[in-house]
């Protein structure tokens, strides 16, 4: 078993697909009409054929109170592999994305938390 698919919730799937590409460094892979929505997803660049991530719409109304509890306690939404934490924070940093936890070497791993600009607060993380 693999993970095939997972997602964020987003309040525009414009905005969320400019920041998770032009910013993070994800690739489009499936953008479908659905409606007034899409079936919207990005790969990494890296492995393009890996776990897609489905930038879902937020309109049910179970999404916000879920959303606001957990950037409330800082827990992000999603976790993100990098290579060096450090690094991508000071690349971000220098493109404006806003960090609400800076790297923290914890043992073995390392992990930054930003803020996506869609609702959500995304950790960084290299590492055991």
């Amino acid at each position: 078993m693999r993970i095939h698919l997972t997602s964020v919730f987003v309040d525009d799937q414009d905005d969320a697909l400019r920041f998770y590409t032009d910013v993070l460094g994800f690739v489009k892979k499936h953008d479908v009409p659905m409606g007034e929505d899409r079936w919207l997803t990005v790969v990494s660049a890296e492995d393009p054929e890996g776990a897609e991530l489905l930038l879902e719409p937020s309109g049910h109304p179970a999404v916000e109170p879920y959303r606001s509890a957990l950037a409330k306690d800082g827990i992000p939404a999603a976790a993100f592999a990098v290579d060096d934490v450090p690094a991508e924070f000071a690349r971000l940093t220098a493109l404006g994305v806003r960090f609400t936890q800076e790297p923290l070497a914890m043992g073995p791993v390392t992990t930054a938390v930003l803020d996506d600009t869609c609702g959500n607060l995304i950790q960084l993380v290299h590492g055991a």
